[in-house]
């Protein structure tokens, strides 16, 4: 929730801008603004695809304030973050609720960047790799192989979320080797060596470069950091930097 209207046109127009000239040459760059941002930047992206940051789990009617993935995708979004850390801990979203979520987006031809990741409690506790499983197993692993291949994975370490402190490299690729495994023992090797496993937490241009030299991180969820054009473009050029 940052930038205003005008604020928000701008940053657009200079990341659409920095990429025209030097572009992503095999990197998908999705860009995720507010829903008021949605019909416009889908007007006018050239260089970056546009997905909504949450949707309802309800496909119409009486829900006041709500925007369903039916709307997002009249609007031109192409996909939809489902189960961001922020939204599971500040609305209390549940795993039942995100599936909901899922299964409407797709369902509109949306695909869901679906978010999972523990808590420091959990990791403190040694069960961030059963609170993954769990969030997984609940939140998609009801969907058919072909539903699947659509969702891009997102992995949170929610402790490092906002508080300037980084998984390491080490700690990423753990975890992204897990949820690929994970995701192996349902839907087999081929649908888990296919999937996209994005990496967030406090990712920025400083980190990037490390965390993306990663065998199983295959990109990442950028925060606070993509907030400046420049800064977000070296993120995204240092995915394919020596």
């Amino acid at each position: 929730m940052n930038k205003t209207y005008v604020e928000g046109i701008r940053l657009f127009s200079e990341i659409e801008s920095f990429l025209s000239t030097k572009p992503a040459i095999g990197i998908k760059v999705i860009i995720a603004p507010s829903f008021i941002f949605i019909p416009e930047f889908a007007k006018s992206a050239r260089q970056v695809s546009i997905a909504a940051q949450n949707c309802c789990n309800e496909v119409s009617g009486a829900y006041t304030g709500e925007v369903s993935a039916t709307m997002l995708k009249s609007a031109g979004a192409e996909a939809v973050i489902i189960g961001h850390s922020e939204r599971r801990n500040y609305y209390q979203e549940t795993n039942s609720m995100l599936a909901k979520k899922t299964d409407l987006a797709l369902q509109n031809n949306l695909n869901s960047i679906f978010c999972i990741g523990e808590t420091l409690k959990e990791r403190t506790e040694g069960r961030h790799g059963d609170s993954v499983k769990q969030q997984l197993s609940e939140g998609l692993f009801h969907l058919s192989k072909e539903a699947f291949s659509k969702i891009i994975l997102a992995y949170e370490p929610v402790w490092a979320i906002g508080t300037g402190v980084t998984a390491t490299a080490a700690q990423a690729q753990e975890m992204h080797a897990y949820i690929r495994k994970v995701v192996n023992e349902k839907y087999g090797e081929t649908i888990s060596g296919d999937c996209s496993i994005l990496y967030g937490g406090s990712c920025n241009a400083q980190n990037s470069k490390e965390l993306f030299t990663c065998p199983d991180v295959d990109g990442g969820l950028i925060g606070g950091a993509s907030l400046k054009a420049e800064e977000f473009i070296q993120i995204i050029h240092s995915f394919n930097s020596d």
